[in-house]
Protein backbone atom coordinates (compact mmCIF):
# COMPACT_ATOMS: atom_id res chain seq x y z
CA UNK A 1 0.00 0.00 0.00
CA UNK A 2 1.38 3.41 -0.98
CA UNK A 3 1.79 5.80 1.97
CA UNK A 4 0.01 9.13 1.88
CA UNK A 5 3.41 10.84 1.82
CA UNK A 6 4.50 8.90 -1.30
CA UNK A 7 1.13 9.48 -3.00
CA UNK A 8 1.20 13.25 -2.37
CA UNK A 9 4.79 13.51 -3.60
CA UNK A 10 3.87 11.46 -6.69
CA UNK A 11 1.34 14.11 -7.77
CA UNK A 12 3.86 16.88 -7.01
CA UNK A 13 6.79 15.25 -8.80
CA UNK A 14 5.86 12.55 -11.31
CA UNK A 15 2.18 12.35 -12.28
CA UNK A 16 1.27 13.53 -15.83
CA UNK A 17 0.52 17.28 -15.78
CA UNK A 18 -3.21 16.91 -16.57
CA UNK A 19 -3.57 14.33 -13.79
CA UNK A 20 -1.56 16.42 -11.30
CA UNK A 21 -3.57 19.61 -12.02
CA UNK A 22 -6.84 17.63 -11.72
CA UNK A 23 -5.68 16.07 -8.41
CA UNK A 24 -5.08 19.52 -6.87
CA UNK A 25 -7.78 21.57 -8.61
CA UNK A 26 -10.91 19.36 -8.86
CA UNK A 27 -11.34 18.89 -5.06
CA UNK A 28 -10.88 22.65 -4.58
CA UNK A 29 -13.42 23.39 -7.35
CA UNK A 30 -15.95 21.04 -5.71
CA UNK A 31 -15.27 22.53 -2.27
CA UNK A 32 -15.70 26.15 -3.40
CA UNK A 33 -18.89 25.38 -5.37
CA UNK A 34 -20.36 23.72 -2.24
CA UNK A 35 -19.74 27.03 -0.46
CA UNK A 36 -21.86 28.87 -3.05
CA UNK A 37 -24.68 26.34 -2.67
CA UNK A 38 -24.52 26.79 1.12
CA UNK A 39 -24.74 30.61 0.92
CA UNK A 40 -27.88 30.33 -1.26
CA UNK A 41 -29.45 27.71 1.07
CA UNK A 42 -28.57 29.76 4.17
CA UNK A 43 -30.53 32.75 2.86
CA UNK A 44 -33.35 30.40 1.74
CA UNK A 45 -33.74 28.82 5.23
CA UNK A 46 -33.94 32.21 6.95
CA UNK A 47 -36.19 33.48 4.16
CA UNK A 48 -38.80 30.81 5.00
CA UNK A 49 -39.41 32.68 8.27
CA UNK A 50 -40.57 35.73 6.23
CA UNK A 51 -38.78 38.04 8.65
CA UNK A 52 -37.05 40.82 6.70
CA UNK A 53 -35.04 42.10 9.69
CA UNK A 54 -33.43 38.66 10.13
CA UNK A 55 -32.44 38.49 6.44
CA UNK A 56 -31.09 42.04 6.73
CA UNK A 57 -28.97 40.99 9.73
CA UNK A 58 -27.58 38.06 7.71
CA UNK A 59 -26.62 40.43 4.86
CA UNK A 60 -25.16 43.10 7.17
CA UNK A 61 -22.87 40.65 8.97
CA UNK A 62 -21.24 39.37 5.75
CA UNK A 63 -18.36 41.93 6.00
CA UNK A 64 -17.58 40.75 9.56
CA UNK A 65 -17.46 37.08 8.51
CA UNK A 66 -15.33 38.08 5.50
CA UNK A 67 -12.89 39.92 7.82
CA UNK A 68 -12.55 36.90 10.17
CA UNK A 69 -12.13 34.59 7.15
CA UNK A 70 -9.47 36.98 5.80
CA UNK A 71 -7.45 36.51 9.01
CA UNK A 72 -7.56 32.74 8.47
CA UNK A 73 -6.36 33.20 4.90
CA UNK A 74 -3.65 35.63 6.08
CA UNK A 75 -2.01 32.79 8.02
CA UNK A 76 -3.29 29.89 5.88
CA UNK A 77 -2.42 31.02 2.35
CA UNK A 78 0.86 32.59 3.50
CA UNK A 79 2.03 29.48 5.37
CA UNK A 80 0.52 27.11 2.75
CA UNK A 81 2.52 28.55 -0.15
CA UNK A 82 5.66 28.52 2.05
CA UNK A 83 5.07 24.87 3.06
CA UNK A 84 4.72 23.74 -0.58
CA UNK A 85 7.99 25.50 -1.51
CA UNK A 86 9.74 23.93 1.50
CA UNK A 87 8.50 20.47 0.46
CA UNK A 88 10.00 21.10 -2.99
CA UNK A 89 13.31 21.84 -1.24
CA UNK A 90 12.85 18.78 1.03
CA UNK A 91 13.17 20.96 4.19
CA UNK A 92 10.81 18.78 6.23
CA UNK A 93 11.80 20.08 9.69
CA UNK A 94 11.03 23.67 8.70
CA UNK A 95 7.62 22.49 7.40
CA UNK A 96 6.86 21.20 10.92
CA UNK A 97 7.84 24.55 12.47
CA UNK A 98 5.65 26.46 9.98
CA UNK A 99 2.58 24.22 10.43
CA UNK A 100 2.80 24.39 14.24
CA UNK A 101 3.19 28.18 14.05
CA UNK A 102 0.16 28.41 11.71
CA UNK A 103 -2.02 26.37 14.10
CA UNK A 104 -1.28 28.30 17.30
CA UNK A 105 -1.05 31.77 15.74
CA UNK A 106 -4.52 31.23 14.18
CA UNK A 107 -6.06 30.44 17.56
CA UNK A 108 -4.25 33.45 19.06
CA UNK A 109 -5.50 35.79 16.29
CA UNK A 110 -9.06 34.56 16.84
CA UNK A 111 -8.77 35.21 20.60
CA UNK A 112 -7.55 38.77 19.87
CA UNK A 113 -10.60 39.37 17.62
CA UNK A 114 -12.86 38.13 20.44
CA UNK A 115 -11.13 40.18 23.16
CA UNK A 116 -11.13 43.39 21.09
CA UNK A 117 -14.58 42.94 19.51
CA UNK A 118 -16.86 41.97 22.42
CA UNK A 119 -16.33 45.15 24.53
CA UNK A 120 -17.12 47.39 21.51
CA UNK A 121 -19.95 45.31 20.07
CA UNK A 122 -22.51 48.16 19.80
CA UNK A 123 -20.24 50.42 17.68
CA UNK A 124 -19.44 47.38 15.46
CA UNK A 125 -23.17 46.68 14.90
CA UNK A 126 -23.81 50.37 14.09
CA UNK A 127 -20.79 50.36 11.77
CA UNK A 128 -22.22 47.39 9.85
CA UNK A 129 -25.25 49.59 9.06
CA UNK A 130 -27.89 48.04 11.35
CA UNK A 131 -31.23 49.88 11.49
CA UNK A 132 -33.35 50.02 14.69
CA UNK A 133 -35.38 47.08 13.29
CA UNK A 134 -32.40 44.85 12.61
CA UNK A 135 -30.10 46.04 15.45
CA UNK A 136 -31.02 43.26 17.91
CA UNK A 137 -30.70 40.46 15.35
CA UNK A 138 -27.43 41.85 13.99
CA UNK A 139 -26.02 42.15 17.53
CA UNK A 140 -26.98 38.52 18.28
CA UNK A 141 -25.20 37.32 15.12
CA UNK A 142 -22.09 39.45 15.77
CA UNK A 143 -21.85 38.25 19.41
CA UNK A 144 -21.88 34.57 18.42
CA UNK A 145 -19.49 35.22 15.50
CA UNK A 146 -16.95 37.04 17.72
CA UNK A 147 -17.10 34.31 20.37
CA UNK A 148 -16.48 31.67 17.70
CA UNK A 149 -13.79 33.59 15.79
CA UNK A 150 -10.84 31.42 17.02
CA UNK A 151 -12.52 28.36 15.40
CA UNK A 152 -13.41 30.22 12.18
CA UNK A 153 -9.84 31.55 11.75
CA UNK A 154 -8.42 28.09 12.54
CA UNK A 155 -10.67 26.35 9.97
CA UNK A 156 -9.52 28.58 7.08
CA UNK A 157 -5.87 28.24 8.12
CA UNK A 158 -5.92 24.44 8.41
CA UNK A 159 -7.80 23.98 5.11
CA UNK A 160 -4.97 25.83 3.35
CA UNK A 161 -2.04 24.05 5.01
CA UNK A 162 -3.58 20.57 4.51
CA UNK A 163 -3.93 21.39 0.79
CA UNK A 164 -0.35 22.70 0.70
CA UNK A 165 1.10 19.24 1.48
CA UNK A 166 -0.79 17.73 -1.46
CA UNK A 167 -3.76 16.32 0.50
CA UNK A 168 -6.29 18.00 -1.81
CA UNK A 169 -9.01 15.37 -1.29
CA UNK A 170 -8.73 15.68 2.52
CA UNK A 171 -9.03 19.47 2.14
CA UNK A 172 -12.19 19.01 0.04
CA UNK A 173 -13.72 16.54 2.54
CA UNK A 174 -13.19 19.10 5.34
CA UNK A 175 -14.80 21.90 3.29
CA UNK A 176 -17.79 19.70 2.38
CA UNK A 177 -18.08 18.49 6.00
CA UNK A 178 -18.31 22.12 7.12
CA UNK A 179 -21.10 22.86 4.57
CA UNK A 180 -23.08 19.68 5.35
CA UNK A 181 -22.90 20.19 9.14
CA UNK A 182 -23.92 23.82 8.62
CA UNK A 183 -26.96 22.95 6.48
CA UNK A 184 -28.15 20.23 8.92
CA UNK A 185 -27.73 22.55 11.93
CA UNK A 186 -29.44 25.44 10.06
CA UNK A 187 -32.49 23.26 9.43
CA UNK A 188 -32.54 22.14 13.10
CA UNK A 189 -32.09 25.58 14.70
CA UNK A 190 -34.62 27.27 12.39
CA UNK A 191 -37.39 24.68 12.03
CA UNK A 192 -37.04 22.60 15.24
CA UNK A 193 -35.56 24.86 17.95
CA UNK A 194 -36.74 28.22 16.46
CA UNK A 195 -33.52 29.99 17.48
CA UNK A 196 -33.51 32.30 14.46
CA UNK A 197 -30.37 34.39 13.94
CA UNK A 198 -28.53 33.12 17.04
CA UNK A 199 -29.07 29.58 15.74
CA UNK A 200 -27.78 30.40 12.24
CA UNK A 201 -24.65 32.09 13.64
CA UNK A 202 -24.05 29.17 16.05
CA UNK A 203 -24.45 26.69 13.17
CA UNK A 204 -21.74 28.53 11.21
CA UNK A 205 -19.31 28.48 14.17
CA UNK A 206 -19.99 24.82 15.08
CA UNK A 207 -19.57 23.67 11.44
CA UNK A 208 -16.21 25.50 11.24
CA UNK A 209 -15.19 23.89 14.55
CA UNK A 210 -16.19 20.41 13.29
CA UNK A 211 -14.13 20.80 10.09
CA UNK A 212 -11.24 22.29 12.12
CA UNK A 213 -11.23 19.21 14.39
CA UNK A 214 -11.28 16.97 11.27
CA UNK A 215 -8.22 18.79 9.84
CA UNK A 216 -6.39 18.73 13.20
CA UNK A 217 -7.05 14.96 13.46
CA UNK A 218 -5.66 14.47 9.93
CA UNK A 219 -2.53 16.51 10.74
CA UNK A 220 -2.00 14.73 14.07
CA UNK A 221 -2.48 11.13 12.90
CA UNK A 222 -2.16 10.92 9.10
CA UNK A 223 0.14 13.66 7.84
CA UNK A 224 3.82 12.85 7.33
CA UNK A 225 4.89 16.48 7.00
CA UNK A 226 2.63 18.69 9.12
CA UNK A 227 2.26 18.88 12.90
CA UNK A 228 0.17 20.70 15.51
CA UNK A 229 2.55 19.69 18.32
CA UNK A 230 3.51 22.70 20.46
CA UNK A 231 7.09 21.39 20.74
CA UNK A 232 7.62 22.28 17.05
CA UNK A 233 6.27 25.81 17.55
CA UNK A 234 8.91 28.30 16.53
CA UNK A 235 8.88 31.98 15.58
CA UNK A 236 11.74 33.17 13.38
CA UNK A 237 12.06 36.18 11.07
CA UNK A 238 12.30 33.76 8.14
CA UNK A 239 8.97 32.09 9.01
CA UNK A 240 7.21 35.41 9.72
CA UNK A 241 8.66 37.05 6.58
CA UNK A 242 7.65 34.21 4.24
CA UNK A 243 4.13 33.90 5.69
CA UNK A 244 3.31 37.61 5.81
CA UNK A 245 4.91 38.43 2.46
CA UNK A 246 2.10 36.41 0.83
CA UNK A 247 -0.53 36.46 3.59
CA UNK A 248 -0.80 40.25 3.99
CA UNK A 249 -1.67 40.90 0.30
CA UNK A 250 -4.35 38.17 0.55
CA UNK A 251 -5.77 39.83 3.69
CA UNK A 252 -5.79 43.28 2.05
CA UNK A 253 -7.46 41.84 -1.06
CA UNK A 254 -10.31 40.36 1.05
CA UNK A 255 -10.90 43.69 2.84
CA UNK A 256 -10.73 45.58 -0.48
CA UNK A 257 -13.31 43.27 -2.09
CA UNK A 258 -15.73 43.94 0.78
CA UNK A 259 -15.26 47.71 0.47
CA UNK A 260 -15.66 47.54 -3.33
CA UNK A 261 -19.03 45.76 -3.09
CA UNK A 262 -20.28 48.40 -0.63
CA UNK A 263 -19.22 51.23 -2.98
CA UNK A 264 -20.67 49.46 -6.03
CA UNK A 265 -24.05 48.98 -4.31
CA UNK A 266 -24.03 52.67 -3.34
CA UNK A 267 -23.85 53.63 -7.05
CA UNK A 268 -26.52 51.09 -8.07
CA UNK A 269 -29.05 52.40 -5.52
CA UNK A 270 -29.44 55.57 -7.66
CA UNK A 271 -31.04 53.43 -10.40
CA UNK A 272 -33.71 51.97 -8.13
CA UNK A 273 -34.36 48.80 -6.19
CA UNK A 274 -34.71 46.79 -9.40
CA UNK A 275 -31.13 47.62 -10.40
CA UNK A 276 -29.86 46.46 -6.98
CA UNK A 277 -32.03 43.32 -7.10
CA UNK A 278 -30.97 42.54 -10.71
CA UNK A 279 -27.30 42.84 -9.74
CA UNK A 280 -27.91 40.74 -6.59
CA UNK A 281 -29.43 37.90 -8.63
CA UNK A 282 -26.93 38.03 -11.51
CA UNK A 283 -23.91 38.24 -9.17
CA UNK A 284 -25.18 35.16 -7.31
CA UNK A 285 -25.39 33.31 -10.62
CA UNK A 286 -21.96 34.59 -11.65
CA UNK A 287 -20.54 33.36 -8.33
CA UNK A 288 -20.87 29.73 -9.41
CA UNK A 289 -18.55 29.80 -12.49
CA UNK A 290 -16.30 32.34 -10.75
CA UNK A 291 -15.83 30.01 -7.78
CA UNK A 292 -15.20 27.05 -10.12
CA UNK A 293 -12.41 29.05 -11.83
CA UNK A 294 -11.14 30.30 -8.46
CA UNK A 295 -11.02 26.69 -7.24
CA UNK A 296 -8.98 25.73 -10.30
CA UNK A 297 -6.48 28.60 -9.85
CA UNK A 298 -6.16 28.30 -6.06
CA UNK A 299 -6.03 24.51 -6.28
CA UNK A 300 -2.88 24.52 -8.44
CA UNK A 301 -0.98 26.94 -6.14
CA UNK A 302 0.65 24.13 -4.07
CA UNK A 303 1.74 22.39 -7.32
CA UNK A 304 3.24 25.64 -8.70
CA UNK A 305 4.95 26.40 -5.36
CA UNK A 306 6.45 22.90 -5.07
CA UNK A 307 7.69 22.78 -8.68
CA UNK A 308 9.06 26.35 -8.41
CA UNK A 309 11.72 25.03 -6.00
CA UNK A 310 11.94 21.44 -7.34
CA UNK A 311 11.43 21.45 -11.14
CA UNK A 312 10.78 24.72 -12.99
CA UNK A 313 10.08 23.09 -16.34
CA UNK A 314 7.24 21.11 -14.73
CA UNK A 315 5.96 24.39 -13.25
CA UNK A 316 5.82 25.93 -16.74
CA UNK A 317 3.82 22.97 -18.08
CA UNK A 318 1.42 23.12 -15.10
CA UNK A 319 0.75 26.84 -15.68
CA UNK A 320 0.28 26.28 -19.44
CA UNK A 321 -2.25 23.49 -18.85
CA UNK A 322 -4.15 25.60 -16.29
CA UNK A 323 -4.45 28.49 -18.80
CA UNK A 324 -5.99 26.09 -21.35
CA UNK A 325 -8.44 24.85 -18.70
CA UNK A 326 -9.46 28.45 -17.84
CA UNK A 327 -10.13 29.21 -21.54
CA UNK A 328 -12.20 26.02 -21.98
CA UNK A 329 -14.31 26.61 -18.83
CA UNK A 330 -14.89 30.32 -19.61
CA UNK A 331 -16.09 29.43 -23.14
CA UNK A 332 -18.46 26.69 -21.89
CA UNK A 333 -19.98 28.91 -19.16
CA UNK A 334 -20.18 31.87 -21.56
CA UNK A 335 -22.10 29.92 -24.22
CA UNK A 336 -24.57 28.59 -21.61
CA UNK A 337 -25.24 32.10 -20.26
CA UNK A 338 -25.75 33.68 -23.66
CA UNK A 339 -28.24 30.95 -24.60
CA UNK A 340 -30.36 30.83 -21.43
CA UNK A 341 -29.69 34.04 -19.43
CA UNK A 342 -33.41 35.03 -19.37
CA UNK A 343 -34.36 31.61 -17.98
CA UNK A 344 -31.61 31.81 -15.34
CA UNK A 345 -32.83 35.19 -14.03
CA UNK A 346 -36.42 33.93 -14.37
CA UNK A 347 -35.72 31.28 -11.70
CA UNK A 348 -35.58 34.11 -9.14
CA UNK A 349 -38.28 36.52 -10.39
CA UNK A 350 -41.15 36.92 -12.88
CA UNK A 351 -40.80 40.72 -13.17
CA UNK A 352 -40.07 41.34 -16.91
CA UNK A 353 -38.02 44.52 -16.25
CA UNK A 354 -35.95 42.74 -13.61
CA UNK A 355 -35.34 39.80 -16.00
CA UNK A 356 -34.24 42.22 -18.74
CA UNK A 357 -31.86 44.15 -16.44
CA UNK A 358 -30.50 41.00 -14.82
CA UNK A 359 -29.93 39.36 -18.21
CA UNK A 360 -28.06 42.47 -19.42
CA UNK A 361 -25.83 42.52 -16.31
CA UNK A 362 -25.12 38.79 -16.76
CA UNK A 363 -24.09 39.26 -20.40
CA UNK A 364 -21.73 42.12 -19.54
CA UNK A 365 -20.13 40.60 -16.42
CA UNK A 366 -19.67 37.18 -18.08
CA UNK A 367 -17.43 38.90 -20.66
CA UNK A 368 -14.78 39.19 -17.98
CA UNK A 369 -15.00 35.58 -16.76
CA UNK A 370 -11.84 34.55 -18.65
CA UNK A 371 -10.10 37.76 -17.46
CA UNK A 372 -10.96 37.17 -13.77
CA UNK A 373 -9.83 33.54 -14.10
CA UNK A 374 -6.47 34.65 -15.51
CA UNK A 375 -6.12 37.40 -12.88
CA UNK A 376 -6.68 34.81 -10.12
CA UNK A 377 -4.04 32.58 -11.75
CA UNK A 378 -1.53 35.46 -11.93
CA UNK A 379 -2.12 36.16 -8.23
CA UNK A 380 -1.69 32.44 -7.46
CA UNK A 381 1.61 32.30 -9.40
CA UNK A 382 2.95 35.31 -7.46
CA UNK A 383 1.86 33.75 -4.14
CA UNK A 384 3.36 30.35 -5.01
CA UNK A 385 6.70 31.79 -6.12
CA UNK A 386 7.06 34.20 -3.14
CA UNK A 387 6.79 37.36 -5.27
CA UNK A 388 5.37 39.42 -2.38
CA UNK A 389 5.40 42.82 -4.13
CA UNK A 390 3.64 41.49 -7.23
CA UNK A 391 1.06 39.70 -5.05
CA UNK A 392 0.49 42.95 -3.13
CA UNK A 393 -0.01 44.98 -6.34
CA UNK A 394 -2.51 42.37 -7.61
CA UNK A 395 -4.43 42.58 -4.32
CA UNK A 396 -5.05 46.34 -4.55
CA UNK A 397 -5.11 47.08 -8.29
CA UNK A 398 -8.76 46.12 -8.85
CA UNK A 399 -10.02 48.22 -5.94
CA UNK A 400 -7.86 51.21 -6.87
CA UNK A 401 -9.05 51.00 -10.49
CA UNK A 402 -12.75 50.41 -9.80
CA UNK A 403 -13.38 53.54 -7.71
CA UNK A 404 -12.33 56.20 -10.32
CA UNK A 405 -13.73 54.08 -13.20
CA UNK A 406 -17.09 53.82 -11.40
CA UNK A 407 -17.21 57.58 -10.85
CA UNK A 408 -16.31 58.48 -14.46
CA UNK A 409 -18.44 55.73 -16.11
CA UNK A 410 -21.45 56.66 -13.96
CA UNK A 411 -21.15 60.34 -14.98
CA UNK A 412 -20.69 59.52 -18.67
CA UNK A 413 -23.01 56.58 -19.21
CA UNK A 414 -25.31 56.14 -16.20
CA UNK A 415 -26.48 52.62 -15.36
CA UNK A 416 -24.62 51.07 -18.34
CA UNK A 417 -21.41 52.77 -17.19
CA UNK A 418 -21.77 51.36 -13.66
CA UNK A 419 -22.25 47.80 -14.99
CA UNK A 420 -19.34 48.05 -17.48
CA UNK A 421 -17.01 49.52 -14.83
CA UNK A 422 -16.57 46.02 -13.35
CA UNK A 423 -15.31 44.66 -16.68
CA UNK A 424 -12.95 47.64 -17.14
CA UNK A 425 -11.47 47.21 -13.62
CA UNK A 426 -11.01 43.46 -14.28
CA UNK A 427 -9.28 44.18 -17.61
CA UNK A 428 -6.85 46.64 -15.97
CA UNK A 429 -5.97 44.07 -13.27
CA UNK A 430 -5.41 41.44 -15.99
CA UNK A 431 -3.07 43.74 -17.97
CA UNK A 432 -1.08 44.71 -14.86
CA UNK A 433 -0.72 41.01 -13.91
CA UNK A 434 0.38 40.04 -17.44
CA UNK A 435 3.00 42.83 -17.49
CA UNK A 436 4.38 41.83 -14.05
CA UNK A 437 4.54 38.16 -15.09
CA UNK A 438 6.46 39.21 -18.20
CA UNK A 439 8.87 41.37 -16.14
CA UNK A 440 9.42 38.55 -13.62
CA UNK A 441 9.81 35.83 -16.28
CA UNK A 442 13.60 35.45 -15.86
CA UNK A 443 13.20 35.28 -12.07
CA UNK A 444 10.56 32.58 -12.32
CA UNK A 445 12.17 30.70 -15.18
CA UNK A 446 14.20 31.79 -18.22
CA UNK A 447 11.79 30.20 -20.69
CA UNK A 448 8.58 31.35 -18.95
CA UNK A 449 8.68 33.91 -21.75
CA UNK A 450 6.70 31.61 -24.03
CA UNK A 451 3.76 31.71 -21.61
CA UNK A 452 3.14 35.45 -21.76
CA UNK A 453 3.85 36.07 -25.42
Amino acid sequence: MISMEAENLHYFEKAPIAKAVAHFAVPMMLGTSMGVIYSILNAYFLGTLHHTAMLTALALTLPLFAAIMALGNLIGIGSGAFISRLLGEKKYDVVKHVSSFAFYSSLFLGLIVMAVGLPIIDPIVHGLGATPDSFGFTKDYVTVMLMGSPFVVLFFTLENIVRSEGAAVTSMIGMILSVVVNIILDALVIFVFHWGVIGVASATVISNLAAGVFFAFHIRYKSSFLTISVKWFKVTMDILGNIFKIGVPVFIMSIFLGAMSLIFNHYLVDYGNQAVAAYGVSSRLLQFPEFILMGLCEGVVPLIAFTFTANKLRMKHAIGFTIKAIVALAVVFGVIVYLISDHLIGMFTNDPQLIEMGSYILHVTFLSLFITGMTTLFTGIFQATAQGTAAFIMSIIQGITLIPVLYIANRMNGFHGVVWSLVIADAVAFLVGAVMLYVLRTKLQPDLESLVQ
